[in-house]
């Protein structure tokens, strides 16, 4: 039975529900009492009563604890990644792949606490000694989503706690099992108890408990671009500081002169792992004609290839969507794009027929539909790429634009020329050449433009920024006048 942790105890609420293996929803691998109301209140309460003495901690000894618990992720990583891997799916090699990256985020950002976090400036006084300093915030919310359990959460909680905040995490309900693993580590390290508070249970409980409350002093919220504006709107308006990292319908855009073979095994990374389950997934194909077919049959090749099944099976390259209901919403997009007359290149269904009873979604390519279609402009989520022709470098260009979104954007070229101006041209927060769009280095920032994002950035050194406030010294000794 899985609860919440608030202050190093577990608190379980009232109500029950069952963790699923979305590759077979028959096996229940864990049951989770869900926190009401109270239980939010007292996390805020035990995180805000914990920062007084962390926020006093030196901050090398902070980034000591963050070692301890790279440490002993590593240690764990085969448990951890199989948990992970079986309530969300993603296959086991994703998995381990991401615990380590969660390991690595720790260590970079206990690093962090050892670089300088202030500046000394000139006084036109020659008796002051003026400078600054950044100094946590206080209680900060991360709210986390499901698609990436481990290192979302690892690259929000890790630069909160070394800065010297407290925090009070919500994960997302249908990986507790991942999420439980990650906060046992930094307990393990010998986190106090109460500076890392673990609430399990639903955002419509959980969320607007934490955005409501007057001890909560910023949100970090990752997922859906309702859920994200709703929130940032609340707490705003409340005078906390707030952090989104939203959706994306991520171009890109393949030149004639590109490598044929490298584009179509990096767009089909972006598209189909991890089975198109991230904000930064590729999900809009932009070719130009004159190697459109060719193109067009090297993708849906890969797509046919690729194995779709059980996480845990080391010849599986792609896994089952996470749950039920995502299921549902990739399924409805596809019944659109048939009824738009989409022509299916590869793929097309949701459920696969050979005996599985999983959430499994078939590696689906289409092209011949507008670039108005819902399928080209909204967030699907799902292993589905929408291709485009494009006849020039400017359409294409204009092609890739055409979203409210902006968070990653991808060109496969060989020419340097048009690299450098498609860095400049695409409006994105990320812009990779000749790379996949997904996939991500922690030690740069990261985030969106547009409704990607609040226009904050995550990961590297600006995550400072956010989780920190400048604070300005004067300092006059006694006896200099």
């Amino acid at each position: 039975m899985l609860a919440s942790i608030v202050g190093g105890h577990r608190r379980e609420g009232d109500e029950s529900v069952v963790d699923l293996n979305p590759a077979s929803p028959d096996e229940h691998l864990a049951t989770t009492r869900l926190a009401g109301p109270e239980i939010v209140s007292e996390a805020i309460d035990a995180a805000a009563d914990a920062f007084p003495e962390w926020r006093d901690t030196p901050s090398p000894d902070r980034g000591s604890v963050l070692r301890r618990a790279a440490d002993l992720l590593e240690e764990r990583e085969q448990q951890i990644a199989r948990d992970l891997a079986s309530e969300e799916g993603k296959t086991l090699g994703e998995a381990l792949g991401e615990t380590r990256r969660a390991a690595a985020i720790f260590r970079y950002y206990s690093g962090q606490t050892l670089e300088p976090d202030g500046e000394t400036y000139p006084s036109h006084s020659p008796q002051t000694f003026l400078f600054t300093r950044r100094e946590p915030l206080g209680v900060v919310a991360a709210i986390t989503p499901w698609n990436f359990p481990i290192a979302i959460p690892a690259w929000k909680i890790a630069p909160a706690i070394a800065f010297g905040n407290s925090v009070v995490w919500k994960p997302a309900e249908i990986v507790p099992l991942t999420s439980t693993h990650l906060a046992a580590a930094l307990h393990d390290a010998s986190l106090p108890a109460a500076v890392l508070n673990l609430v399990l249970g639903r955002g419509s409980i959980v969320g607007d408990g934490l955005v409501a409350h007057e001890r909560v002093d910023a949100l970090s919220f990752t997922g859906s671009n309702a859920v994200g504006r709703a929130i940032q709107l609340k707490a705003t308006a409340a005078g906390k500081k707030v952090q989104l990292e939203l959706g994306g319908k991520n171009p890109a855009v393949v030149l004639a002169d590109a490598d044929l073979e490298l584009a179509a095994e990096h767009v089909a990374r972006g598209a189909f792992l991890s089975a198109g389950q991230k904000c930064t997934a590729t999900s809009r194909v932009i070719v130009e004609q004159a190697v459109f077919d060719e193109f067009s049959e090297r993708l849906a090749a890969i797509a046919k290839s690729w194995p779709v099944g059980d996480p845990l099976d080391e010849d599986t390259k792609v896994g089952p969507l996470s749950c039920e209901p995502q299921l549902e919403t990739v399924s409805a997009y596809l019944r659109r794009a048939e009824s738009e007359n989409a022509r299916i290149l590869a793929g097309g269904n949701t459920l696969i027929d050979d005996g599985r009873r999983g959430y499994f979604v078939e590696l689906t390519v289409l092209t011949d539909l507008p670039p108005t279609s819902a399928v080209v402009r909204e967030e699907i989520f799902g292993p589905v790429a929408a291709l485009l022709p494009a006849s020039s470098y400017d359409q294409a260009v204009h092609l890739a634009n055409d979203t409210p979104f902006g968070l990653t954007a991808a060109l496969f070229t060989r020419d340097l020329g048009k690299a450098l101006r498609f860095s400049r041209d695409a409006r994105a927060g990320v812009v990779k050449i000749n790379q996949e769009s997904a996939g991500l280095e922690y030690q740069v920032p990261f985030g969106g433009m547009r409704e990607s994002s609040s226009g904050t950035r995550e990961q590297g050194k600006v995550a400072r920024d956010f989780f920190t406030q400048w604070k300005t010294i004067y300092l006059d000794a006694p006896g200099d006048r």
